[in-house]
C-alpha cells in the first residue's frame, strides 16, 4: 500500500515537473519570438536588426568582457589603470600577508620610463636604519602641523565614499598616525570619529564652507578650524581625474545627509565649477591662502594638476615681492595619472601632465627660486607601491598621498563602478544592502597595515641605497630605462637648478 501510495506521488511530482517544464520552454519561446519582432522593427542598432536576438550577445560579452580579461587574459603587469601585480601588493600589504617572492622577478626592466634604484655596495644596517625625520607644514602658522609619516590619503569625500568606508579610512589613519583628506565634500561626522589628523579641502564650490551664494563663509570656516583634528587646509584647484573641470557628483548619490553637509539641494546631482570664481591669478590664490590662514590659523595650501607651468614661475615671483610669509605651506601637485573621481573620458586620458614629469617641474620651480625650504611639496597621483613613493622622495617630495591605494586596502576590486552607486564591495555607494560587506572596524585595521607597511617597504629600498632614512633619498639614488636600452641617472635627465 506504501509503495502504492508512493508511486502515485511520483507519478504527479513528474507530471508536474513535466507541466512546469513546458511552461518555461513556452514561455522561452514565447520571448525570443517577441525580441525578435522588437530587434527587427526597431532602427537605432545595426547589429540586433541584421541578427534579431543573437546580436545581444555581443554586447553581453563587451559588458563582461573587462571582467574576464581582469581574471583570465591579462597577464600580472598588463593591465590599466592598476595591473594584478600592484593591486596584490596592496592587498597583501593591507591583510599584512608576507610580500616575499621567490625565483626572481617577473618586472620586465627594459621598457622605457622602467625606474631602478642604485643599491650601495655598504647599505644601512638595521642597527643604524632610522623612522622617517619629521616634517613641520606652516612654521609661522599660530597652529603649525608636525608629522613624521611619509605615506597619506588622498582626497576622497564622502558622497564619492560610502559612510562606512570613510569610517574605515578615519579609523585606519588614526591608528597608523597618518593624515586622512577630506575630499571636497566638506567633514562629516564620520570623518570625525575615527580620530584621525584631517586635512580639510576646499574645492571650487566650497562644500562645508559656502554661504547660499556659494561664497567661502568665514563663520563656517572657523568652525571647521575649531576641530582639534583639522591639521591644514587645501584649496583644490584641479584634480588628476578632469583637470578643468570641478567635481561630479550624480544625483542618485546625494543623499539628504550628504546634501545637508554640502549646503546643497537633495537628489540633485553636485556638479562643482570648473574653477574656483574668485581665483583667476595668481595674486588672487595667494590672497586666498592668507585669508584662510588668517582666519583659521593652520597651514594652508593647494592642490593642482601640473599643465600649463609658467604660472609657477609667476606664482614665485608674486611671492617673492610680497614676502617669503605670503607663500602656501604646501603644495599638493597631482598628474593625469589620478581619477578616483568620475570624470569626462576626454579629460581624464587626454589632459594633465604626468607625475613622472610635473612633479620635478614643481620642486624645480621652488628651487630656482629659492622658495624649496618655506612650501613643501605633497606627491598624489597612482603612487601606491614602495617603488612608487621612494621615486617620489628621490625626487624631492616631502609627503606622498595616495586614494586608489588606500580603496584597495578596504577590497576595491577595480569593477570600475565608482559613478553609478553600484560599488560591489561598497566602498563607493550608498545603497545599504552593498555597504553591509564593509565591516568599518576591520577594514580600519587593513588601512593601518597597508601605511604601515609601505612606509616600511619604503625605509628598505632606502636602506639598500645606503641611506638611514627614506627623506633622505635623492635623485641620484635612482635611475630610469631610456629607449636605448641603457639607463641614466634621475639627476642626470632632471639636474636641479643650479
Amino acid at each position: 500500500m506504501f509503495e502504492s501510495e508512493f508511486s502515485k506521488f511520483l507519478t504527479a511530482s513528474l507530471d508536474l515537473m513535466s507541466t512546469v517544464f513546458i511552461f518555461m520552454v513556452g514561455l522561452g519561446v514565447l520571448a525570443v519570438i517577441v525580441l525578435f519582432i522588437i530587434d527587427v522593427s526597431q532602427s537605432k542598432q545595426a547589429i540586433r536588426r541584421n541578427y534579431p536576438v543573437i546580436g545581444h550577445f555581443r554586447y553581453l560579452f563587451e559588458t563582461l568582457g573587462k571582467f574576464f580579461r581582469q581574471y583570465f587574459f591579462a597577464m600580472d603587469r598588463e593591465e590599466l589603470p592598476f595591473n594584478r601585480s600592484q593591486r596584490n601588493w596592496a592587498y597583501r600589504a593591507a591583510k599584512n600577508i608576507n610580500n616575499n617572492a621567490a625565483f626572481g622577478s617577473t618586472r620586465d626592466l627594459r621598457p622605457t620610463g622602467t625606474v631602478m634604484f642604485v643599491n650601495c655596495p655598504f647599505p644601512t644596517l638595521e642597527v643604524d636604519a632610522a623612522p622617517a625625520c619629521a616634517v613641520t607644514l606652516g612654521p609661522r602658522c599660530r597652529s603649525p602641523y608636525t608629522t613624521n609619516k611619509l605615506f597619506h590619503i588622498s582626497g576622497m569625500s564622502f558622497g564619492a565614499l560610502s559612510r562606512p568606508a570613510v569610517r574605515a579610512l578615519s579609523m585606519g589613519a588614526a591608528k597608523s598616525g597618518c593624515w586622512m583628506n577630506t575630499g571636497e565634500g566638506g567633514i562629516s561626522p564620520y570623518h570625525l570619529e575615527g580620530g584621525a589628523d584631517l586635512v580639510f579641502q576646499i574645492g571650487t564650490a566650497k562644500y562645508g564652507v559656502r554661504n547660499k551664494d556659494g561664497h567661502l563663509d568665514d563663520e563656517k570656516l572657523k568652525a571647521v578650524a575649531t576641530h582639534e583634528q583639522v591639521k591644514m587646509f587645501e584649496i583644490k584647484l584641479s584634480q588628476g581625474a578632469k583637470p578643468g573641470k570641478g567635481g561630479i557628483l550624480p544625483a542618485l548619490k546625494v543623499t539628504d545627509e550628504i546634501a545637508q553637509i554640502r549646503g546643497i539641494p537633495p537628489q540633485q546631482a553636485s556638479i562643482s565649477p570648473n574653477r574656483h570664481p574668485d581665483i583667476n591669478s595668481v595674486n588672487e590664490l595667494l590672497d586666498m591662502i592668507s585669508h584662510i590662514r588668517e582666519v583659521t590659523g593652520k597651514p594652508v595650501g593647494f592642490k593642482s594638476v601640473i599643465g600649463a607651468y609658467g604660472w609657477l614661475d609667476n606664482l614665485c615671483e608674486s611671492i617673492k615681492q610680497r614676502g617669503v610669509e605670503s607663500a602656501p605651506d604646501f603644495i599638493t601637485v597631482d598628474s593625469a595619472d589620478g581619477g578616483t573621481g568620475a570624470a569626462p573620458v576626454a579629460l581624464m586620458d587626454d589632459v594633465g601632465l604626468p607625475i613622472k614629469e610635473s612633479l620635478p617641474r614643481v620642486i624645480d620651480v621652488l628651487i630656482k627660486h629659492g622658495l624649496r625650504e618655506y612650501v613643501k611639496v605633497i606627491c598624489s597621483g597612482k603612487l601606491i607601491t614602495p617603488t612608487d613613493v621612494a621615486w617620489a622622495l628621490c625626487m624631492g617630495a616631502d609627503f606622498i598621498t595616495s586614494a586608489r591605494g588606500f580603496m584597495f586596502s578596504l577590497g576595491c576590486i577595480q569593477a570600475m563602478h565608482c559613478h553609478k552607486d553600484t560599488c560591489p564591495t561598497g566602498i563607493t555607494t550608498h545603497n545599504p544592502r552593498l555597504q553591509k560587506g564593509l565591516n568599518p572596524r576591520h577594514k580600519a585595521v587593513r588601512v593601518m597595515n597597508y601605511q604601515q607597511n609601505m612606509e616600511h617597504e619604503v625605509g628598505i629600498i632606502a636602506h639598500s641605497c645606503g641611506v638611514s632614512e627614506p627623506r633622505q633619498l635623492k635623485r641620484f639614488h635612482a635611475r630610469i630605462m631610456t629607449d636605448s636600452g641603457l639607463s641614466i641617472g634621475l639627476d642626470e635627465l632632471h639636474p636641479e637648478p643650479g
